[in-house]
């Protein structure tokens, strides 16, 4: 069987090797050390709780409870700590606590997300907490030995940025209790949490809060303790259906706390208290992080399902005196029919795709985050404080790394070296970047993966019939089908994204860098075109064009198309440009395989084949993300207009009754139908490629059993 060209085929499922090179840790031993850790609690201890019906309650029980000595012993708790916090990862850590995510979710996302709501709750005080701050509440985190870490919840339940509702309104409330002369304030903290994870067990709540108290300014975020005097009530469990082994309550907290505890700290200004950060301020920089962990368990699920359903298709049908092994009906079953298959491809590439996007987006977080440090240096010795101030300096560095890109898309030879060098040295045009590019892949991340993989979730349950609604259906497939759809709207539902998208990806730093995005597609079709990465260029050429007409046109009524109200044109934008930035990363992500590749002896056996199924699979994603963008396209920039009708004169021949109405014409818009005509000559050999990367899966070896119960 020919796959692009190599007499090689696939010969096993993608091990930790090739993971590593594609996922860009093969060089990080900590990271590596910890994926094994994480996936051992979560094919041994986690996987026997679901598998002895732990999901069927939704109490906190001792059982549940005991999964949080596993991740103090595992090392799973202090992965989001740096060592002088009682970690042991220096750096950034969103790659870590991705990955942790990922293989937690691999059995069980209600486990991962137990883990991670821990890290939610530390990151209001990682990200905008003082010092002091910080060193009390991270350092308490650490256990001091297993089952006994300070755990916290973080309680918002509120509007979220972008959504387009006012973030201003905050249900909990914030007033002056006590204020002696010379002495520090005392707050009175009032706030009703729904839908809180960690709260049966949780030592500290980071609670959102609007002022009730003419003394203190706006709204804030405070740090709660359960030992602070007053009501700290658990709340009654929430009645979900799903992620069981987490816990989720509603509580009500009524807590009298220091001024100390506003997170980022305050300063009082003509009697009057004024937080140093909003709650907007907050949540902002803390959910920019932790949703494209989330969207990473999703891309778990995905790729979690492709062993099962395989064993699967091949079992069924088995039966039967007259079916003797090594006959083609006992060795494929199913798999002797193309339909399941073709849908098995859809769900591996969906998989992979949501993989590749999730771990970049976390690989530009820990880069983001090594930068918004140094900005935050550079600006403070410049004397320029946070807030639209800030904003402001870096809008004006805009035209600078505009100039940066320009520079950089040329041939080294053709630069201005010492212009390029001082834009490359300068931090905050580099920030400016990176930050345009975060604001974009992390809310895409967070969209596609499970709005998306939630629907591709349901093609995996049914690949197994009946079996997968059932409680030992293998891999837990039905369970994680339902997980999907509450991940759809962890951390703000699917609006929420699409909202903070319309406005980040018309950016013109984002915009900049996606047109030598559409070069780069080009550059690696010419010497890999079963990847389909002309196909994508192609596609992203027609979304860019897409974008820029309807950001200048107007409807049939004189109505402005492109702008926030208008969410039935920028919320699909936003999807097509999802689809799109997936199914490039993975096209990189099997570049960088195969160039990495044969560096790894374990991996170089096998490569050719390996890389032959990974370029099938590109091609196939990339043909799918291809057509949802050109459909999308050609709605939104034909869909505006009113059809023709025929007028009293045009009907005097009668030439009316030979159709339902005249033809429309394409004036102004032929570049438009030059380019999805092109598009759809691209999507050329994507069906063979289908074809190649179905037969693969026939031939396949797979392990005699699943390594985590049933």
């Amino acid at each position: 069987m020919q796959t692009n060209g190599s007499g090689e085929t696939l010969q096993t499922l993608p091990g930790d090797d090739i993971r590593q090179i594609m996922w860009r840790f093969s060089d990080r031993f900590d990271l590596q050390m910890l994926v094994q850790s994480a996936r051992s609690v979560a094919r041994g201890p986690v996987a026997r709780l679901v598998a002895d019906g732990a999901r069927n309650t939704h109490e906190w029980t001792a059982e549940k409870s005991a999964l949080l000595k596993h991740f103090d012993e595992s090392g799973i708790t202090t992965a989001g700590l740096g060592p002088e916090h009682g970690g042991y990862i220096e750096g950034p850590k969103n790659l870590a606590l991705a990955l942790v995510a990922f293989e937690l979710s691999w059995v069980d996302a209600g486990a991962a997300t137990c883990s991670l709501a821990n890290d939610l709750a530390l990151a209001p005080i990682h990200q905008r907490g003082t010092k002091e701050q910080r060193d009390a509440y991270l350092s308490r985190a650490a256990p001091t030995a297993p089952g006994q870490a300070f755990r916290g919840a973080f309680a918002l339940t509120e509007p979220l940025p972008y959504v387009g509702v006012d973030t201003g309104q905050v249900s909990g409330r914030v007033r002056v209790a006590e204020w002696r002369d010379g002495e520090e304030p005392l707050l009175q903290v009032e706030k009703r949490g729904r839908f809180i994870t960690n709260m049966s067990f949780a030592n500290f709540v980071c609670a959102a809060v609007a002022s009730d108290d003419d003394r203190i300014k706006g709204s804030c975020m405070v740090i709660l303790e359960e030992t602070d005097e007053g009501i700290w009530d658990r709340g009654a469990p929430t009645l979900k259906m799903v992620h069981q082994l987490s816990s989720t309550r509603d509580p009500v907290l009524n807590l009298k706390v220091p001024a100390s505890r506003i997170i980022g700290g305050y300063s009082v200004k003509d009697g009057v208290i004024v937080p140093n950060f909003t709650h907007g301020d907050v949540i902002e920089a803390v959910f920019r992080r932790t949703r494209v962990t989330v969207g990473l368990m999703t891309a778990a699920k995905l790729l979690s399902a492709v062993e099962p359903v395989i064993r699967y298709q091949r079992q069924r049908f088995r039966g039967g005196a007259s079916v003797e092994p090594g006959t083609p009906r006992y060795e494929l079953g199913l798999q002797q029919k193309e339909d399941s298959l073709h849908r098995l491809v859809d769900v591996w590439a969906t998989g992979e795709a949501a993989a590749s996007l999730g771990f970049e987006a976390a690989r530009v977080f820990d880069r983001l985050d090594v930068l918004e440090r140094q900005k935050d240096a550079v600006f403070e010795e410049q004397g320029v404080p946070r807030g639209m101030k800030q904003f402001k300096a870096l809008r004006k560095k805009q035209k600078e790394a505009l100039e940066y890109l320009e520079l950089s898309g040329k041939p080294e030879a053709e630069r201005d070296k010492a212009r390029f060098d001082e834009l490359e040295s300068d931090t905050l045009v580099q920030f400016a970047l990176l930050d345009a590019l975060g604001n974009v892949v992390c809310p895409a991340c967070k969209l596609w993966n499970t709005g998306c993989g939630a629907t591709i979730m349901r093609e995996a349950v049914s690949l197994v019939g009946g079996y997968g609604i059932t409680e030992d259906c293998p891999g837990f497939l039905g369970h994680k089908w339902m997980d999907a759809q509450l991940e759809a709207t962890y951390e703000g539902p699917e609006a929420v994204q699409r909202r903070q998208l319309s406005i980040t990806m018309a950016d013109a730093l984002f915009l900049a860098q996606f047109r030598m995005w559409i070069d780069g597609m080009r550059r690696i079709a010419a010497d890999r075109p079963g990847t389909g990465a002309c196909t994508l260029a192609t596609a992203m050429e027609l979304w860019l064009w897409s974008l820029e007409h309807l950001e200048r046109a107007k409807d049939a009524d004189g109505g402005k198309l492109y702008h926030s109200p208008r969410q039935g044109v920028t919320f699909p934008l936003a999807d097509a440009l999802s689809w799109l930035l997936g199914a490039r990363q993975l096209v990189l992500d099997v570049v960088e395989l195969e160039t990495k590749g044969p560096a790894n002896s374990v991996v170089a056996e096998g490569l050719a084949g390996l890389v032959g199924f990974f370029t099938d699979l590109c091609h196939v994603q990339c043909a799918r993300a291809a057509g949802e963008a050109g459909r999308i396209c050609a709605e939104l920039v034909f869909g505006y207009n009113r059809h023709p009708s025929w007028d009293a004169r045009a009907c005097e021949d009668g030439c009316e009754k030979a159709k339902a109405g005249p033809c429309v014409t394409f004036e102004g818009l032929d570049a438009f139908t030059a380019l999805r005509t092109k598009l759809d000559g691209c999507l050329t050999g994507a069906r063979l490629a289908k074809d190649h990367a179905a037969k693969a899966l026939t031939t396949v070896m797979i392990p005699e059993a699943l390594d985590y119960p049933i």
